[in-house]
């Protein structure tokens, strides 16, 4: 479709700009609470809350703690919550056996929110990253990240989380074949039900510094992860790996990171037309934060100005860990 206007001074564009009311009239995009995914970091104790000093304002919660945040999220109108791990060191192993313990962090609260807050969807990671005593999404052998080994891990340890109740598997790992292997064993274990949002197009990418230092992953990363995630440098190959998991049974796709590769977002919504999210990861939160608190940007008019862009490039939805404050800033009207 060709845009069409007439000549000035026929056209002018300020008319629709010059009150509120007609912004609003005039708006193409709109953002709500709706459109939120709050990434949560769980560790263990009780009545334990932990600082993360590369995200301010952002901390680890044991899982009684991390029960009244999921409350206080569903009556803001969040739909859903994401889980992530802070895994203690001992037991970290190279076989990421704790992945698939039905009484890990992840599986615990999982079963303590859908208990207590039954009406929140429960999202959870599918990588071994948190469980591997080498830093790694997948299994290492001479220093080669293993793939099809690391899928029947990512098998067992999906299986456990969705007995638990979970209701989203969010498979972050980037290992081929995955998708269709998260399926089958859904659908082998009566999980017909549980839905797989994929980290389709997931970039090796430098804004993900403090979300392991969050994870405790830091330290443990040996080498990086440029064999399994994606180059920054490509974008036609973004398409090729969403089409494939959606053809493997994905029922949402992910881009990550968010704002620099709004482009890639634009087209994957386009091509495809399938419910498409972006993760705002840790990266982006803390420049935004960080400049926000040097007083050098107005943070929440730079976090929901972010947001907006996500629901311009096409995404449904944004994992962000904003939520809670973006939820009250448009509960507030000022969204």
């Amino acid at each position: 479709m060709r845009p069409i206007s007439a000549p000035h001074p026929a056209a002018r564009f300020r008319r629709l700009r010059a009150s509120a009311p007609l912004r609003a009239l005039a708006q193409e995009n709109t953002l709500s609470v709706n459109d939120l995914i709050w990434p949560v970091f769980v560790c263990d104790g009780e009545g334990v809350t932990q600082t993360i000093a590369s995200m301010p304002g952002v901390v680890r919660r044991s899982v009684d703690l991390l029960v009244e945040a999921a409350q206080e999220a569903a009556g803001l109108g969040i739909p859903a919550i994401c889980l992530f791990p802070y895994t203690k060191p001992e037991v970290k192993t190279p076989g990421c056996e704790e992945a698939w313990n039905p009484d890990n962090l992840t599986n615990r609260a999982i079963r303590a929110i859908k208990a207590a807050v039954p009406d929140i969807a429960v999202m959870t990671d599918v990588a071994l990253d948190p469980y591997n005593s080498n830093g790694h999404d997948g299994l290492v052998q001479d220093g080669v990240i293993l793939n099809d080994e690391t899928v029947e891990c990512l098998v067992k340890m999906a299986v456990a989380q969705a007995d638990s109740g979970a209701d989203i598997l969010g498979p972050s790992d980037m290992m081929d074949g995955r998708i269709g292997a998260l399926r089958q064993a859904m659908e082998a274990a009566g999980h017909q039900n549980v839905a797989i949002l994929s980290y389709a197009a997931k970039y090796a990418s430098a804004f993900y510094g403090p979300f392991r230092d969050a994870v405790g992953a830091s330290g443990a990363l040996k080498g990086d992860k440029k064999t399994y995630q994606m180059n920054p440098a490509n974008s036609d190959e973004a398409l090729r790996l969403v089409e494939r998991d959606l053809m493997q049974g994905a029922d949402m796709v992910m881009v990550k990171p968010g704002m620099p590769y709004l482009d890639i977002c634009r087209r994957v919504k386009d091509t495809f037309g399938a419910p498409t999210y972006a993760y705002q990861v840790s990266g982006e939160y803390a420049m935004i934060k960080g400049a926000a608190l040097n007083g050098w940007i107005d943070g929440e008019k730079a976090m929901l100005e972010s947001l907006m862009a996500f629901r311009r490039a096409g995404c449904d939805g944004v994992l962000t860990y904003f939520a809670i404050e973006a939820a009250r800033a448009i509960r507030a009207g000022k969204a």
